[in-house]
């Protein structure tokens, strides 16, 4: 299996987390005989389910795009079609300038394409800011921009600040002034190339969504947390007789022969046709330096955020709640909590499995901010009630929390993103028979994981087309409601 071949071999995958899971059952697809190694204790990667009492909870990612198909379709290939399910309600709420007030709509990552979009949001002054895009200049974009600096420039600071900044955040955790507009929003930069108006170029994407006539939930769940979703995929890869290796960290990555490789995990020694390394940056760069040190560098240059998942489950008799799926929180307004989400109004199925409970989650922790993820849990707990009753007047006392920690959690995607990828790419695609996966590279939502597994096992099969399309193409992950 290299290059320039499509004959079935032995392949290693370095990494569990779902795109690594998914490479590997793309490979059994094409015959492939697989081994995963992952360096933790569990597969899965930031798709955790668990539980608060008693009902069952994402401790991690929630939901998945479902206008991309790749994340939908694995979940249907392995046996989790009856289990998909559309959030309940997709109507949040900003809480800004001291209340909750309807999240706008017509608007793309926050980006408007008239100022009405976002009346009641923003203020009279940041309004008319708006109206002025039409008389500007047109400014030039050049190879990449960040999105909160071209923002501003042509619809004013406030548009960002108090919509595009929450919704980036979400996202990714970091700051709408550093993040990539070609990576994050790349439909936004394609079209604002074409047009000397920003507001313009946004009418130009809403008009042809409007053409698509697209039907069906844009966000996609699953019973039970879509962490069930790399569980299924390794049993199934299980199943096709793929061997899974957890708390194997792999040590050593050397080119054996002249297409073969050597993988060292702990005191085990294998060797592959192909290898596909699903690990994030700092890992990935580590295995690359021997055989691909530019590649390394550039891996090793990728910046992380650190972030944390508060969830409270309360008796419903004592949480009166606002309306809607929860609320979003721009960093502007000076709160600790980034978003919350209503996750027993979000998914029918938490509901469902205790009518008497309300669960909640907030997420603490952007680029950056070191100060705040440096308290202990209870101080989070702490924060988080105290945000939640100035925002809901939610006052009582939750029946049980439960905080998780995502230490670098989540890779930034600054200017430049897509440069730093198609280099990392040129030199791993010299190396016959090797390619790399995640979320570090195309997009950070679980289809562009997906979808940067299946390309990288059609590398590995001699078809560059994908890993090409994802590069110039990367995939949008969009904001599904409120919290991540």
């Amino acid at each position: 299996m290299n290059a320039a071949s499509t004959d079935a071999g032995q392949a290693v995958v370095v990494g569990a987390g779902i795109a690594g899971l998914a490479a590997a059952h793309r490979l059994l697809d094409r015959g492939a005989r697989v081994t995963v190694l992952e360096a933790s204790d569990r597969v899965g990667g930031k798709l955790l389910p668990g539980e608060i009492a008693g009902v069952r909870v994402d401790l991690g990612a929630e939901s998945m795009l479902a206008r991309r198909p790749e994340a939908v379709a694995l979940a249907r290939e392995v046996g989790l079609a009856d289990r998909l399910q559309p959030p309940a309600t997709a109507t949040a709420s900003l809480w800004t300038r001291g209340a909750l007030r309807p999240m706008p709509k017509g608007h793309v990552m926050g980006v408007p394409g008239t100022a009405s979009a976002l009346a009641g949001v923003l203020s009279e002054e940041g309004l008319a800011r708006i109206e002025r895009d039409a008389g500007l200049p047109r400014t030039e974009i050049g190879d990449d921009v960040a999105v909160g600096e071209f923002v501003a420039a042509r619809l004013g600071r406030e548009v960002v600040d108090r919509l595009v900044e929450p919704l980036l955040g979400g996202v990714y955790a970091g700051d709408a002034y550093r993040i990539s507009m070609r990576s994050a929003v790349p439909q936004l930069f394609q079209a604002a190339q074409a047009h000397d108006s920003l507001t313009e170029a946004v009418r130009e994407i809403q008009a042809k969504a409007a053409a698509a006539a697209r039907t069906g939930p844009v966000f996609m769940g699953i019973e039970g947390g879509v962490g069930a979703l790399p569980l299924a995929v390794a049993e199934s890869v299980r199943a096709r007789g793929g061997e899974i290796v957890t708390g194997a960290p792999v040590t050593e990555l050397r080119r054996q022969g002249r297409t073969g490789w050597r993988v060292v995990a702990g005191g085990r020694v294998l060797h592959a046709d192909a290898v596909i390394v699903a690990a994030p940056a700092p890992s990935a760069a580590e295995l690359l330096r021997a055989e691909a040190p530019a590649a390394a560098t550039d891996l090793a240059a990728v910046e992380y955020a650190s972030m944390a998942l508060v969830t409270l489950a309360y008796r419903r008799s004592q949480a009166r709640l606002p309306e809607g799926s929860g609320f979003l929180v721009p960093p502007v307004d000076g709160r600790t909590i980034k978003a919350s989400t209503f996750a027993s109004r979000k998914w029918g199925w938490i509901a469902g499995e205790d009518p008497d409970l309300v669960v909640l989650r907030t997420s603490v922790g952007r680029y950056g901010e070191t100060a705040i993820l440096g308290r202990d849990d209870a101080g989070l707990v702490d924060v988080s009630r105290r945000d939640l009753e100035a925002a809901t007047g939610l006052d009582a006392t939750p029946v049980e929390t439960r905080v998780t920690r995502w230490d670098e959690g989540l890779p930034q995607y600054p200017v430049g993103h897509h440069a730093r990828v198609a280099r990392i790419r040129e030199q791993v695609g010299k190396l016959p028979g090797l390619a790399v996966c995640g979320a570090v590279y195309d997009g950070v939502g679980i289809p562009a994981c997906v979808a940067s597994a299946y390309a990288a096992v059609d590398q590995i099969h001699g078809d560059l087309a994908a890993v090409r399309e994802l590069t110039a193409h990367p995939v949008q992950s969009l904001h599904g409601g409120a919290g991540e």
